[in-house]
């Protein structure tokens, strides 16, 4: 296991193994070429003037996500030398966060590295750490021959590092961090070993550890988790018509944290297929192999919600995670049925490849019970907003103050997202059923997520209110880029913990500015 430690020291005397330095490129249109980026001032003093010709050499420009090692023949404490492009001179914790990630999958069996990217600020600091650790990340728990090659140790080196802020921010950038790896590890699981009741059973283990950790800080998280009967008995008629097709039944469990004192109340709700055939409308062969994705939202309110405990944040949050397996078999939920959801509203199914909006409907209906001051909901809900946005951005949806939040919390923590509209003709197609309250799916082409945010949006009681749809942003299916991995990205955890922080700005602190990402 690796171990992470902040320190104030010269990269250039600095014993480890290898040691990561960022490059800046040049101006554009003079005859100065790349050069260290902050944190690498004392390893280009060793250089010297031989510095700006070994750039040259080994060809590093500075472009973002380049990585090029170079041997040090003793001219640093390091054996190794690697130079990690920023893509900019004037680097923020995106470009940092990137950097480091891109530099973790080329440093392998490194006993110890040291990272002199730059660092001089809290947030550069926290980037430098979620960057490395989540770029390095590796799910091979179903190879035979499996090698750890992570380093024992990584310094994070910081002419900050003895700041009581830089410290909180490395602390805390690990606690996220290790959250988002968990959620990555629950996604990647093959979905024969993650049905609803073992990943209800997993939650409730994660659970477990966090109130052990917890011990004696006078926080808590509680945990219920509603079997099928329970489900049942209180009408869960979504939940339960989606979970009806699979021989593994369904769960909703339901994650309390109440710190004293906290004054606002944050409900999160994530939607956890862990495996989608489509049901009776089923899907295309191709489609399947990546569907276990499907309980990206649930993990990522879960995960974040334990994070949020470990961080001790001063927000009430309850969280509720709707697990079920959309299989095909002779007890499957039919297009043309009727589902009553808890609410009690009727549904009409159209389509049972829809079947997300479904289990939040009974979700939100529970959370709003509650009274939240506003709910989030996070769901690989719809191919639609993929088509719209890609695989590298989330729709956001909803009350607008709740998404200017949203947004604002993703641009601290990293993750892009984008703000989509509801239009009211939306509500015109959703009441359009001729035998229940509202139709499920319509067979209209266009707008499919915008569609699918109006129905999720009638079961949030009015509430403020904001949809994430991470259907494109879930699952990486290319090869790995800056901090994110191939597979299981842990999107959407960041953010809500960063959405929760926010909550406890004092009430006379403006909102941060809100801008949608470029």
């Amino acid at each position: 296991m690796t171990s992470y430690v902040l320190r104030s020291a010269s990269p250039a005397k600095t014993r480890a193994e290898a040691v990561v330095v960022g490059v800046v490129p040049g101006d554009e249109g003079s005859s100065g070429g790349a050069g260290l980026a902050a944190g690498a001032e004392d390893v280009a003093s060793a250089y010297g003037r031989r510095l700006r010709g070994l750039l040259a050499t080994v060809g590093a420009t500075g472009r973002a996500g380049e990585v090029v090692k170079v041997p040090t023949s003793g001219t640093i404490a390091s054996p190794l030398l690697v130079l990690v492009g920023l893509g900019t001179q004037d680097p923020g914790p995106a470009d940092v966060r990137r950097a480091a990630g891109a530099a973790a999958r080329t440093v392998t069996n490194a006993a110890s590295v040291a990272l002199a990217l730059p660092a001089d600020t809290p947030d550069l600091v926290g980037a430098v750490v979620d960057g490395y650790r989540l770029g390095g990340y590796a799910f091979a728990g179903y190879k035979a021959a499996a090698r750890d090659t992570a380093p024992a140790e990584v310094v994070v080196l910081s002419p900050a590092a003895r700041r009581k802020e830089a410290v909180v921010a490395f602390e805390e950038a690990e606690v996220v961090a290790e959250a988002v790896a968990t959620a990555r590890d629950w996604v990647n699981t093959p979905p024969v070993d993650l049905t609803p009741p073992e990943l209800a059973d997993r939650i409730v283990a994660a659970v477990g550890a966090t109130s052990k950790r917890l011990k004696g800080t006078g926080l808590a998280v509680t945990v219920e988790v509603l079997d099928e009967d329970r489900l049942a008995e209180l009408g869960c008629g979504g939940i339960l018509a989606v979970g009806a097709g699979s021989e593994a039944p369904p769960r909703l469990v339901e994650i309390g944290y109440a710190p004293e004192g906290a004054t606002t109340h944050l409900a999160l709700v994530g939607k956890g297929i862990t495996f989608d055939a489509g049901g009776l409308t089923i899907k295309p062969a191709a489609s399947m192999p990546t569907t276990k994705d499907d309980m990206a939202g649930a993990a990522a309110v879960v995960q974040a919600t334990l994070a949020i405990a470990l961080l001790g944040l001063p927000v009430r949050v309850s969280a509720y995670a709707a697990l079920a397996e959309n299989m095909i078999s002779g007890a499957a939920m039919r297009p043309g049925d009727v589902v009553t959801t808890y609410a009690g509203t009727t549904v009409e199914v159209t389509n049972t490849d829809a079947e997300g909006r479904l289990v939040l409907a009974d979700a939100l209906g529970r959370a709003v019970e509650s009274a939240p001051d506003l709910v989030v909901d996070v769901a690989t809900l719809t191919a639609h907003m993929t088509s719209a946005l890609g695989d590298r951005l989330a729709g956001v949806m909803g009350s607008d103050e709740v998404v200017d939040r949203v947004l604002a919390a993703a641009e601290a923590a990293g993750e892009d997202m984008w703000p989509m509209p509801i239009p009211e003709v939306m509500e015109e197609r959703l009441h359009a059923s001729a035998i229940a309250d509202l139709l499920q799916h319509d067979w209209v082409r266009w707008g499919g997520a915008l569609y699918a945010a109006a129905f999720v949006r009638a079961f949030t009681g009015g509430l403020p209110w904001a949809h994430l749809d991470i259907a494109g942003t879930a699952y990486n299916r290319g090869g790995p880029t800056g901090h994110w991995p191939a597979g299981a990205t842990g999107y959407g955890v960041s953010t809500l913990v960063e959405l929760a922080r926010s909550l406890t700005a004092p009430a006379d602190e403006p909102d941060p500015p809100v801008s949608a990402p470029s």
